[in-house]
Parts: C-alpha cells; structure tokens; sequence
C-alpha cells in the first residue's frame, strides 16, 4: 500500500495528462467534445479509473467512448512518461453520470416547486376551520361594582 496522498497526485497527473492527450494528440474523427471530470487510483498504483462526460447525443457518447477505448495504449504511454512512475497505471475509461444525476435532480425540484404552487394557490382562500384564534386567552376577571363601592365607603 502507498500513501494516500501519493495516490491522489498521481490520480491528478493522470487526468492533467489525459486531458492534453484528448486536446491535442489524438485525432481520432469519432472523439466529441470530451472533458475529463476525474480519475481515480488504486491503492497500490497499478489501475486508474479516468471518469470523462460527453456533450451530445447518444451517438456522440458511443462514438467517444469507441475513439477513447482505441487510444488508450497512446494515452497510457503518454501518462507513463509525464508521471515517471516504475509502473505505468492500467487505464480505463467511465462515462461519468454526473450530469445526468443534475438533470434528474433539476426535474425533481421542478415538480417540487410546481407543488408548492399548487398547495399555495388552494391555501389563498382558505378559512381556518375552528375559531379564528384558537389558542387560549389570559382569563380576564370581572369586578363587581357592589364590592367596589363597599369599599370605598369603609
């Protein structure tokens, strides 16, 4: 086992690394708009998981995933001479889900907001059930005038 820190650096260098790789070395037609989100590294250095998300439709996913699983040796090679490490990392590539967990999350609060609209539009015109003021008032005690006024006179 390494140190986790050592981990977390090399698992920076790699998405720093991939991320040239996907700008400037690989030409391959099939690769979209791509941006690495993450990458992640085993405790003993020997796979890294590189976490990537794709703008465009269902054909642009599919097509990327295909052009980053053909180029992987090339970008594998590229982070073994940026990074130095004795062993070079096996690479794999996962579509992150991310930005599809937003979208759903977007929806839900969404349809929690026309909700709360609704509740809001019904409740406008509504009258309490029970007594205006239901809670309990200080008992107020009434003075008679006849025990006033005999104390007055004495």
């Amino acid at each position: 086992m390494t140190d986790k820190a050592r981990a977390r650096k090399l698992a920076d260098r790699i998405r720093v690394t991939t991320a040239e790789m996907i700008e400037r070395g690989i030409k391959d037609p099939r690769l979209g708009f791509v941006t690495i989100t993450d990458a992640k590294v085993t405790g003993d250095l020997r796979e890294a998981t590189v976490y990537y998300t794709v703008y465009g439709g269902p054909e642009d996913i599919a097509g990327s995933a295909a052009a980053l699983e053909s180029a992987r040796g090339l970008i594998r090679s590229a982070v073994g001479k940026a990074t130095g490490v004795k062993h070079t990392p096996s690479i794999a590539f996962v579509a992150d889900i991310i930005p599809e967990n937003a979208h759903r999350i977007d929806e839900l609060l969404s349809k929690a907001r026309e909700a709360d609209q609704a509740v809001q539009a019904v409740a406008e015109g509504a009258v309490p059930a029970g007594d205006p003021d239901p809670y309990r008032q200080p008992r107020e005690v009434e003075v008679d005038d006849e025990e006033d006024a005999d104390e007055e006179t004495a």
